[in-house]
């Protein structure tokens, strides 16, 4: 008979003794879903403990079934070291003397709580172990939520929503690479704390550039096809795999989901999308721009409306004529449009990103802008009665989930509430222009009273010391390496091809 779960369980050894109970952590929709979770366990041999860090990285814990049904009581102890290393593993913010984030946990870099999310819990297909995946939620210790935890400033924004009866509703397309591991050693030679060594040693798998073209796609079908499988196994909505410009790189939609969920999806399909393809002697890789030859830029657009919570009409539709939105839909794409500059570094986070938002990429944002149906924007419209919504075409693919997402809707909601209609014509009001570097977009973000509105100050702030971290590794390498103008570096490629 499989143990039942209780929230008011004793048991130690991880967490803290009845922590969510103590704490009144879950609702009634997960206090449900963890009593079935553990009703399941017995047919489960491990379970991953995951959490989001802010560059987007899963960071996890495996453990066994039986421990897990502690972790359920207790949640979990984790170390802080996530929210201390920049992209490189180089610790960009103090934990011996004073972290200057304004979380006292951080000094000696102590344990945090994380708490599985329930609704998240997922049994991962494939032979041997039985192992399951959960997300949770990051805490301090005394029960508060962690100031720190991207998943916690998306669940704010989404309460925002909640307190107007409205729900986002988010649409995922996601482009990446494919290619075909050559082995070699493991790059560990050079690596350390703040110095990557070699990325994976890999090759094309095709020639590219022939777009959509059906043999291209049939040249990756024996990765795609069964990956295709695995992540509608998985639960997430797959609408398209399909093959874009670059060799071997793919575009993979998914059907409109709530907004939490497509977070966690985002996570999860990232993660899995690369662990399936490594365990078929292939590497998938969520960088923008690799350092390989034709390489094209990889965008991450994310598809976005509005829900009422009353009627479960969309706010955004406005009949079912072309070209139309509703004047809340258009004060939303006015607030992506006045916060777009500020707001840049959530949506496009690494020093290789930003060479996508540049004139030779002509499908790629360089100007703050919108349109009905027009792919060189920044905010393209599809309007259609009730699917009408905004499709923002500023993100990369390795953009952390939650803060791209927190971001997005934080920005449609300032602008619904403050009602500007956002008008695409000649005399709209002109706005100052994206970022060009990780450096610009990091001084807008600095400077953003509005970015403290949205993450808090502690996060806002550990952020900017990630990126000033991450930065100067980045021009120290350049001044000394002094690389040929305009070419994707040899520290790009060290630093977030494998990772990302």
């Amino acid at each position: 008979m499989p143990r039942p779960w209780s929230p008011t369980g004793e048991e130690s050894g991880v967490g803290r003794p009845s922590f969510v109970a103590e704490f009144g952590l879950w609702d009634e929709r997960r206090i449900a879903a963890a009593e079935r979770i553990a009703a399941e366990l017995d047919d489960i041999d491990l379970v991953r403990v995951v959490f989001c860090d802010p560059h987007g990285l899963a960071r996890s814990k495996t453990v066994p079934a039986e421990v897990f049904r502690t972790v359920l009581r207790n949640g979990m102890d984790f170390s802080a070291g996530p929210f201390l290393f920049d992209t490189g593993h180089a610790v960009a913010v103090d934990f011996l003397t004073d972290p200057g984030v304004g979380v006292d946990e951080l000094r000696g870099a102590g344990d945090f709580v994380l708490v599985p999310d329930p609704c998240t819990f997922q049994v991962l297909p494939g032979t041997g172990a039985r192992t399951a995946w959960v997300q949770g939620d990051e805490y301090l210790r005394d029960g508060t939520p962690h100031p720190l935890s991207p998943r916690g400033v998306l669940r704010r924004v989404l309460a925002a929503y909640a307190e107007r009866d409205l729900a986002p509703v988010v649409g995922l397309e996601v482009e990446w690479y494919l290619t075909r591991l050559l082995g070699g050693p493991p790059g560990n030679t050079g690596n350390g704390f703040g110095r990557q060594g070699a990325a994976p040693a890999v090759e094309a798998v095709n020639p590219g550039y022939q777009f959509n073209l059906d043999a291209s796609y049939d040249s990756v079908a024996h990765i795609a096809d069964p990956l295709a499988l695995t992540l509608m196994s998985l639960g997430l909505p797959l609408r398209t795999m399909e093959h874009e410009s670059g060799p071997g790189q793919l575009e993979t939609t998914f059907a409109p989901m709530a907004a939490l969920e497509a977070a966690d999806a985002m996570l999860l399909l990232r993660t899995q999308i690369k662990r399936f393809c490594r365990s078929r002697g292939h590497h998938a890789s969520f960088m923008t721009l690799p350092r390989l030859d034709a390489f094209d830029s990889s965008g991450w657009h994310l598809h976005q409306s509005v829900a009422s919570t009353k009627t479960d009409a969309n706010v955004f539709a406005a009949g079912e004529g072309p070209d139309t939105i509703s004047p809340a839909g258009a004060a939303y794409v006015e607030g992506l449009l006045s916060r777009a500059r500020e707001f840049c570094l959530l949506s496009v986070p690494t020093v290789n990103g930003y060479r996508r938002l540049a004139p030779e990429f002509t499908l790629s944002p360089t100007s703050v802008d919108w349109a009905y149906e027009d792919r060189s924007v920044m905010v393209r419209v599809l309007s259609g009665g009730s699917s009408t919504h905004a499709e923002n075409r500023i993100g990369e693919p390795c953009a952390n989930p939650y803060l791209t997402m927190a971001a997005q809707l934080h920005a449609g909601l300032a602008g619904m509430d403050a009602g500007i209609v956002a008008d695409p014509a000649a005399h709209r009001p002109a706005y100052p222009a994206l970022p060009v570097s990780l450096g610009e977009a990091l001084d807008a973000f600095r400077a953003s009273d509005r970015a403290t509105e949205l993450l808090g100050a502690p996060l806002k702030t550990c952020l900017t010391k990630l990126k000033e971290s991450e930065l100067a590794r980045f021009d120290a390498w350049y001044e000394a390496e002094r690389p040929p103008p305009g070419d994707v570096t040899e520290w790009e490629h060290r630093e977030y091809f494998d990772a990302f």
